[in-house]
């Protein structure tokens, strides 16, 4: 007596879907490939002519053959001060704004205090008001202080924007720390400024640094500022430093270029060490516990 075993046609229509997803998915790649080729092209185009002979970025090859570095010894010899001043601005800028932020935040989540919301609505409008009438109005100011053409006055403005921000991100996150953790260092025979330094700045690190990699990234590009604050050569951050030195070097692009990635590499490197901080920071307060 025979037996005959029929083949398994259950797993027929699932090996035929995944075998159709397969063209669907090499698709998709291709086409998510081409796209970030195309948004990273002018990155590249840009490393490309700063590493290239003096010359119009025209006639720049679409391969770097021959390679020099005299771009970037001319945009540090040339613009090594503008790039300090930058730095000295962002660093700055982060640090005044998580010395306002950061209490001011803690303050507004942990403690019942009636003007809470109505604090967080004005600063919800002040990130609406359009960045020239500030600028304007701190031009007078200033003009008045003599606080034009200092990284001093560089630093407020651009805190400016760095406070409201840092106040909204931390002041989510510090909103979903139990309140009991704070109480029980109370217990423990804490103050308000102990618990606070030892015990909810160490837990709201990811907002921290979410916080400060915003306030540098905004003081770090900022041009408006600079532009309307800075009058003279002596005080002059590398945004718009790279917009007037266009003018002088029109005809040789490498040392701008070069100028262009030396003033992109602090973002880029702050980005990639901080992302994952980045993303739990930013979620932090999204859902409380």
């Amino acid at each position: 007596m025979s037996t005959t075993t029929k083949p398994a046609a259950s797993t027929a229509p699932g090996g035929q879907r995944a075998r159709a997803r397969q063209p669907r998915r090499l698709g998709h790649t291709v086409i998510g490939v081409a796209i970030i080729a195309f948004m990273l092209f002018p990155l590249y185009w840009m490393l490309n002519v700063s590493l290239q002979p003096a010359g119009g970025a025209v006639a720049t090859p679409w391969l770097p053959f021959d390679l020099t570095l005299d771009g970037y010894a001319t945009a540090i010899r040339e613009q090594g001060g503008n790039l300090v001043t930058s730095l000295l601005v962002g660093l700055g800028s982060v640090v005044f704004s998580l010395l306002i932020a950061t209490p001011a935040a803690y303050a507004m989540a942990q403690f019942e205090l009636r003007w809470a919301t109505p604090v967080l609505f004005g600063i919800l409008i002040t990130q609406m008001v359009p960045g020239i009438v500030v600028a304007n109005a701190l031009y007078s100011a200033y003009s008045d202080l003599g606080m034009l053409n200092t990284i001093g006055g560089l630093i407020l403005a651009d805190s400016a924007a760095g406070v409201p921000f840092s106040i909204l991100v931390m002041r989510a996150f510090m909103g979903g720390i139990p309140r009991s953790i704070v109480e029980a260092a109370y217990v423990d025979g804490a103050g308000h400024v102990r618990a606070f330094v030892s015990v909810v700045l160490p837990m709201a690190r990811n907002a921290l640094i979410t916080a400060g990699l915003f306030t540098f990234l905004f003081a770090w590009g900022d041009f408006l500022f600079a532009l309307t604050l800075t009058t003279t050569e002596d005080v002059r951050p590398i945004t718009l430093s790279l917009y007037t030195y266009v003018g002088s070097f029109v005809n040789d692009w490498s040392p701008i270029m070069a100028t262009a990635v030396l003033s992109s590499l602090p973002a880029i490197a702050l980005l990639l060490v901080a992302q994952r901080y980045v993303a739990t920071g930013v979620t932090g307060g999204a859902v409380k516990s």
